[in-house]
């Protein structure tokens, strides 16, 4: 039996631009290429999981402009169901322009458009897609509020809810304790925390602070330095995984779908963990945001390989 996933947040179009590095204020430099790809931290985590095998059903907004219809297909495409994406009259789809240097390392300006007006019509839709969900993955791209009813009414039913808390944005500390996993990178960590990570050490120390607020399990995402997880039975570092990086934009959204897909199959945390990890490093491989995704094939691969 495949996983069930829910996956509500945020869809933009991403624009992409990579230049020798990146202009300083008030400089103009030419770029190297251009390319646009479907994204949003919701949309893209949606794919990922449904490229992993996951039956997933993609909850959010979009406006009634040229990107909306295009955001919608991409996600069709993968096999997600879109028929909870409302389309908002007055708003424009979400986008998101995004800075690439030749290291991979990215960029990026997000103005969320519909995004921002996800409310009652999407709950509504949260609440009937439960029903079948083993799993809520949601993320900070719609208003915090609407995300934090949403994870109520996942725990009152039973489902598992993981937060993805970017881009970060202020949390009450007593709102941690209604999400079962929280997973920040290092930029988020620090920002939630105040407790800069650099290491496996200091991310022990970020998961702690989170743990005390309340979260189930705690992981730290580190890029190039693994990820590290904790919860109140077990701790663990995964390394990172030897990858060529061509862009980052969209390493911690094929994680999450990945962790999502892994828990639902009934994975124990560490390899759940280590899942995500191998997704997350193919997609620094690959250009783009949702088309950078990996499939199930190509992380059981990388898995088999390390």
């Amino acid at each position: 039996m495949s996983a069930e996933i829910l996956a509500f947040g945020g869809i933009n179009m991403g624009l992409v631009t990579r230049s020798a590095r990146i202009p300083e204020p008030g400089e103009t430099l030419r770029g190297t290429r251009f390319y646009h790809s479907s994204g949003g931290k919701g949309a893209t985590q949606a794919v990922a999981a449904a490229r992993l095998g996951a039956r997933v059903k993609m909850v959010g907004r979009v406006g009634d402009d040229l990107f909306g219809p295009v955001l919608r297909a991409a996600l069709c495409r993968d096999g997600v169901d879109v028929g909870a994406i409302a389309v908002d009259e007055e708003q424009a789809s979400g986008v998101g322009v995004i800075m690439v240097d030749p290291q991979g390392q990215n960029r990026v300006l997000a103005t969320y458009g519909a995004n921002l007006h996800c409310g009652d019509e999407e709950l509504a839709a949260v609440e009937q897609g439960l029903a079948q969900a083993q799993v809520l993955v949601l993320q900070m791209e719609i208003p915090f509020p609407v995300s934090l009813r949403a994870a109520q009414y996942a725990r009152e039913r039973g489902v598992r809810v993981l937060l993805d808390p970017a881009p970060a944005t202020e949390v009450a500390l007593e709102d941690f304790a209604h999400f079962d996993i929280v997973a920040p990178n290092q930029t988020e960590a620090e920002y939630y925390t105040g407790l800069a990570v650099v290491d496996e050490n200091s991310a022990r120390r970020a998961a702690a602070v989170l743990l005390e607020w309340g979260v189930d399990i705690a992981i730290i995402k580190m890029g190039e330095l693994g990820v590290y997880f904790e919860s109140d039975q077990t701790r663990g570092f995964v390394p990172p995984f030897a990858v060529e990086a061509v862009d980052t934009t969209s390493a911690g959204d094929a994680f999450h779908g990945a962790l999502a897909v892994a828990l639902a199959e009934g994975r124990d945390l560490a390899a759940a963990v280590r899942f995500g990890a191998a997704a997350g490093a193919l997609a620094v491989t690959r250009p783009g945001v949702q088309d950078a995704m990996p499939t199930r094939a190509a992380v059981e691969t990388l898995l088999a390989e390390n």
